[in-house]
C-alpha cells in the first residue's frame, strides 16, 4: 500500500484526492493546507466524497504518523522558488515527491541554481522529485519527444494545443484572462499567461540533444467574436476570451521548436496536434483535445509509481520509468 500525503487542497488538490482514493493500492495518510477554512475538515468530505477520518492540517509536521508516508503530492504553486521550501520539507521526511508545479517540469535552463539546489538536496535525502502535469509535463513536451523515437532524422517539432476553455475550472479561465477588456488584459499581462511554455521548449530540445541559442515567447489576447453567455460565463463580444501564447526555440537563427498554446472560451474544433519534420515526417492529432483538469490529476497519480522507483534527485518526465495507468500500486 502506497501512503500519500497531499500538500495543497485547492481545486486540483480536491480532484487529486478523488483520484487517489479511487485507486487500489493507494491510501491518503494526510492532507496539508494552511487555509484556516480548510484545517480540521475531513479531506475526503472537502473533495465531495464520504468521510475517511483524515483531517486536513496546517503543516506537514502535524500529519499523524508522518513517518509512515511514502510520497508527497504537491499541488500548491506554479513558482519553483516558492515551492522549493515545500519540496525540502517533504524531503526531510524521506518522501518522494510528485508535483504539479509548472516551473518544476524542466527547470535546468530556466532556473539552474534553484534546480541544482533541489537536485542536490533530494539526492542527499535519498528521494526523487518530479514535476509533471498535462501541460507542461506531457502534451507539449514529453509526448512529442516520445514520438520522435521512430524518426531517423528530426529537423523541426511543432505542437499546437488549441482548447475551448468553456468547460475548464474558473481558476483556469481567470489565468487566461477570460472576460477582461483589452485594457484590463494589458494591465494584468504579467500574471495572465500559461506557465511552463519555455520549460516545454527546453525539454524537447534536451531530449533531442539540441543546444538552443535562445527561446522566444509571445502572448496575445484572443478576443470574443460573439457574445458568449451561459449560466457560468458571460463574455461580451470584443472582450478577452483567452490567450494565444507561442514559444519558439532557435539554433542560431533557425526555429527548430514551435509551441502554440491557444486557450479561449468559445473556441471551436479543440485539438492537440504534433507535427514533426524529419525522416519520417508526420502529423498526429488528438481530435477534441485532452481535458487538462482531468489529465493533470490523472498523470500526477500515475507518476507516483515512477517516482517511487526513480534514482534520487530532481527528475523530468524524460528521465523516469514511463508512467501509465495502473490499477494497483
Amino acid at each position: 500500500m502506497v501512503k500519500v500525503v497531499q500538500l495543497g487542497l485547492g481545486p486540483i488538490g480536491q480532484q487529486l484526492t478523488q483520484y487517489l482514493l479511487e485507486r487500489p493500492g493507494i491510501t491518503i495518510l494526510g492532507g496539508v493546507d494552511p487555509d484556516p477554512a480548510k484545517v480540521g475538515k475531513d479531506i475526503a468530505v472537502h473533495a465531495g466524497l464520504a468521510k475517511t477520518g483524515v483531517e486536513i492540517v496546517s503543516g506537514l509536521e502535524l500529519v499523524p504518523n508522518i513517518e509512515a508516508a511514502d510520497v508527497a503530492v504537491i499541488s500548491t504553486l506554479s513558482s519553483l522558488l516558492k515551492v522549493e521550501p515545500q519540496i525540502r520539507e517533504a524531503a526531510d521526511y524521506g518522501l518522494d515527491i510528485v508535483s504539479t508545479c509548472e516551473e518544476l517540469s524542466h527547470p535546468w535552463q530556466t532556473q539552474p541554481e534553484c534546480a541544482e539546489r533541489i537536485h542536490k538536496y533530494c539526492k542527499e535525502k535519498g528521494v526523487s522529485c518530479l514535476g509533471t502535469g498535462v501541460n507542461p509535463g506531457f502534451l507539449m513536451d514529453y509526448l512529442p519527444s516520445v514520438l520522435t523515437s521512430v524518426c531517423r532524422t528530426v529537423d523541426y517539432v511543432k505542437v499546437e494545443r488549441i482548447q475551448d476553455a468553456t468547460p475548464r475550472r474558473k481558476p483556469f479561465r481567470d489565468k487566461i484572462g477570460a472576460g477582461l477588456s483589452e485594457v484590463e488584459f494589458i494591465d494584468k499581462r504579467d500574471s495572465i499567461r500559461h506557465v511552463g511554455l519555455e520549460e516545454s521548449v527546453r525539454m524537447i530540445a534536451d531530449t533531442l540533444n539540441w543546444k538552443l541559442d535562445r527561446v522566444d515567447e509571445s502572448l496575445d489576447p484572443v478576443l470574443a467574436d460573439r457574445d458568449i453567455k451561459n449560466d457560468r460565463i458571460h463574455i461580451p463580444k470584443g472582450n478577452v476570451a483567452g490567450v494565444q501564447q507561442i514559444g519558439s526555440g532557435f539554433i542560431k537563427d533557425e526555429e527548430v521548436v514551435r509551441l502554440v498554446f491557444k486557450a479561449a472560451v468559445g473556441i471551436r474544433n479543440s485539438h492537440d496536434t504534433i507535427s514533426i519534420k524529419g525522416t519520417p515526417g508526420f502529423r498526429s492529432t488528438i481530435d477534441g483535445g485532452i481535458n487538462g483538469d482531468i489529465a493533470t490529476s490523472a498523470i500526477t497519480v500515475n507518476a507516483i509509481r515512477s517516482a517511487l522507483s526513480a534514482i534520487p534527485g530532481l527528475k523530468t518526465m524524460s528521465e523516469i520509468q514511463v508512467p501509465a495507468f495502473y490499477s494497483k500500486a
